[in-house]
């Protein structure tokens, strides 16, 4: 049965991240504040429309990597609206075994999430909390039954340090999430950047995320990197999400769709092990 949502929470009046990301991927659960936010976004430059899904795509092959590494469990952080290419599915593709533990604070989120993933099994947990309680996510009883970190898993942090604050400490949280994990488990991190752009560009889409439910910074490549400590990135290394291991998909067509190599650039993607 799906959650219901209280109206206070709904706040369809004012754009919510996760159903802008799913109208930019072309989805249905948004509503009219969300769809205009995501056209401002659009007419600030005409490759932010590929933005989420060249981003969608880095999370797909990053956990078809991890599955081919012999990753049967995944912590997925900020997961967001379920939409194309789910990390279970993609995962269960390789590893029918796979164990996926959906973790987001938005009562949207967990309410469109449960109701979607209605006929998966007990393999597949969504769970609402706020990652900015490490604590709490990783004591959480359906964390702790899905996840045994006395064996690898992939963390996954897709999309979501951008909209954690400097005074929230993004390296903490990542440490945090990362220190409990088992020698051979991977961390996959994707980060908007603001390297390579005009200011006054990242600064006018800054403040249309300002006006959402989650505020975003765009960090330099430095900063995103610094997030991967303890770990060692896996070739090709910290990339545009648009360069990671893309030969022989979508993305290794680029010079015929310009427009997705370009908003790859807005990201910056890597998958990293945790050495024994």
């Amino acid at each position: 049965m799906t959650d219901a949502i209280p109206p206070v929470q709904l706040q369809t009046d004012r754009p919510n991240m996760a159903r802008m990301y799913d109208y930019a991927l072309g989805g249905k659960n948004n509503f009219a504040a969300d769809r205009a936010a995501v056209e401002r976004l659009f007419s600030l430059s005409p490759e932010n429309k590929y933005v989420p899904l060249a981003n969608r795509r880095f999370l797909g092959r990053a956990v078809d990597f991890a599955a081919r590494q012999g990753i049967t469990q995944y912590l997925d952080l900020g997961a967001g609206l379920p939409s194309m290419g789910n990390v279970h599915e993609v995962a269960k593709l390789v590893r029918p075994e796979a164990r996926v533990a959906y973790v987001d604070n938005d009562p949207v989120v967990a309410a469109h999430a449960r109701a979607l993933l209605t006929s998966a099994d007990a393999t597949v947990r969504v769970v609402q909390e706020d990652v900015r309680d490490p604590a709490k996510v990783l004591g959480h009883p359906d964390v702790v039954q899905l996840i045994d970190f006395g064996r690898p898993v992939a963390v996954l942090l897709v999309s979501l340090l951008h909209g954690i604050t400097d005074e929230e400490d993004p390296a903490g949280l990542v440490r945090a999430f990362t220190e409990v994990t088992a020698p051979g488990s991977y961390l996959i991190l994707s980060h908007l950047t603001r390297d390579g752009h005009p200011a006054d560009i990242v600064h006018s889409k800054e403040e249309v995320f300002a006006r959402s439910n989650t505020v975003f910074r765009y960090r330099a490549r430095a900063e995103i990197e610094a997030y991967f400590a303890g770990f060692d990135l896996v070739e090709p290394g910290l990339t545009p999400v648009t360069d990671w291991r893309s030969e022989g998909t979508e993305e290794s067509a680029a010079d015929a769709d310009p427009d997705l190599a370009a908003a790859g650039s807005w990201w910056l993607g890597g998958v990293a092990l945790k050495a024994g």
